[in-house]
């Protein structure tokens, strides 16, 4: 391959290389630099594309190893953290702020890292904007010194966005709880924000046991960085449980408002039922007195409708009486 087409090949897939000095300093890289020679000091930080048709040659010309080049290009991914080739890797789940996307499809971020580099993927149409928030913090002069710090910002800036995510669920839900009066427009939203919180939970919960797993991986994290990793775990820990009471609370809201909406049709029917009960003689007596037959008594009386509407009018105060006497009413 000439220099021209490998040199076409990194750029296609690649999408930034930074090197971040022992001072904190940032600036722009070349891949050919990352691996050869070895770093000391600082780390190399790499942002690939790993969907592209050259993905794969770009990742070995960083000098990454074929089970590593696999792992990163992977269809599929889980949250979950396991050490290779000397380092380790770890599959990431990020809310999902792209145009046109549902905040509930998490956006995977495939990370391998060591003492002195870190390669992370993604791919084409699913940017994740805690990425993009990590980069403007180190842009910004505030960079991780170590790879372990690095690491450590990521997770904070991906909890960082899910906790926005949680923390709007449980404000909606707040909303529905101090209204006081449920409607029946209200049911696809409350469906809808359980379905949100069980597919975010869907990924937090591996996602918690994955920053767990790499919580044992000591020999890339000192004692501090330990705490704080053991900390995002616990605000990982903590979203889960956030979002299986925000679906418990969007439970509880629909039944309440299945039972209102029962109560209403009941009560419905209850009227209905009562002003059968009212009118049922009444339309049993002008059916009789409505038969077109000879021998109808008054039919030769003038004053014989006043004599059946006022027998009516009595019978249905009467009635109305006794279902208020019963306490019907």
């Amino acid at each position: 391959m000439s220099d021209q087409n490998q040199h076409t090949v990194v750029q296609s897939s690649l999408i930034w290389s930074l090197f971040v000095d022992e001072k904190g300093d940032c600036s722009d890289a070349k891949t050919t630099d990352i691996f050869t020679p070895e770093v000391t000091a600082g780390y190399h930080w790499v942002h690939l594309q790993s969907d592209t048709p050259d993905a794969w040659d770009t990742m070995k010309n960083l000098g990454l190893s074929d089970v590593i080049c696999d792992s990163l290009s992977a269809l599929e991914t889980r949250p979950r953290a396991l050490f290779q080739d000397n380092g380790v890797l770890i599959y990431l789940r990020g809310i999902n702020y792209n145009p046109d996307s549902d905040l509930e499809d998490m956006v995977s971020l495939r990370i391998w890292f060591n003492q002195h580099h870190v390669i992370t993927a993604r791919r084409k149409d699913r940017k994740l904007f805690s990425v993009q928030d990590a980069r403007n913090m180190i842009e910004s002069g505030d960079s991780p010194t170590d790879t372990a710090d690095f690491i450590l910002l990521l997770i904070g800036k991906i909890a960082s966005r899910i906790s926005e995510v949680v923390e709007a669920l449980d404000d909606e839900l707040s909303a529905f709880e101090s209204e006081g009066g449920l409607e029946s427009s209200d049911r696809y939203a409350l469906s809808l924000m359980r379905r949100k919180s069980a597919a975010v939970r869907r990924y937090l919960a591996p996602q918690r046991d994955a920053l767990d797993s790499l919580f044992r991986m000591a020999k890339f994290f000192n004692q501090e960085q330990a705490f704080e990793l053991r900390d995002l775990t616990d605000r990982m820990a903590r979203y889960v449980e956030d979002l299986d009471l925000a679906k418990e609370r969007a439970m509880v809201l629909q039944d309440e408002l299945r039972n209102r909406i029962a109560e209403q049709q009941g009560m419905r029917m209850y009227v209905l039922s009562l002003v059968t009960a009212i009118f049922l003689p009444l339309s049993f007596l002008t059916g009789i007195f409505g038969m077109n037959v000879a021998g109808l008594p008054g039919t030769e009386n003038p004053e014989a409708f006043n004599y059946l509407a006022t027998s009516m009018l009595v019978l249905a105060i009467f009635m109305l009486a006794a279902m208020l006497w019963k306490k019907w009413l």
